[in-house]
């Protein structure tokens, strides 16, 4: 990165004060973080998911699952209430991810439909219904954006 500005040698380092030293800032890094941690958010909750559903004996199935299951109607959630802070939008996905799987369960077992399966099933359509109008409203507001002179 060049910037335009004094010349001047810093005392500090012997550099000129306008050159790049090559470090980034921690908000840089943070913002570089964030796309790698959801990433990894996603591969872990889609392990869970299969192995829930092909009903693989692992280790690693009940907390992968666990994962799943509270991870998806959260990000789905917190993607529909964009407008709040960041601190509401937290609260209110984790208040919901709960009430969706408790609603989910109670329906499956007041059905006698109670299964594994079906109840990762269940939560992932019912995360992919919450998601899905969100995703509408961002295209519409993309294909408006490059209609508009």
């Amino acid at each position: 990165m060049q910037t335009i500005g004094n010349t001047a040698l810093s005392a500090d380092t012997g550099r000129h004060a306008g050159q790049d030293t090559g470090r980034r800032t921690g908000q840089d890094t943070k913002k570089d973080l964030l796309p790698l941690l959801a990433g990894a958010g996603v591969a872990v909750g889609a392990v869970g998911a299969m192995l829930a559903l092909v009903d693989l004996s692992s280790p690693l199935r009940a907390p992968f699952t666990l994962f799943f299951l509270l991870a998806a109607p959260g990000a789905a959630i917190g993607a529909a209430l964009r407008a709040l802070t960041p601190w509401g939008r937290t609260v209110a996905a984790a208040s919901g991810s709960f009430a969706v799987n408790l609603l989910v369960a109670q329906g499956m077992l007041a059905l006698h439909l109670w299964s594994v399966r079906g109840g990762v099933s269940a939560v992932a359509a019912v995360s992919a219904l919450i998601l899905l109008p969100t995703a509408v409203r961002r295209l519409r507001r993309r294909t408006a954006r490059r209609w508009t002179p």
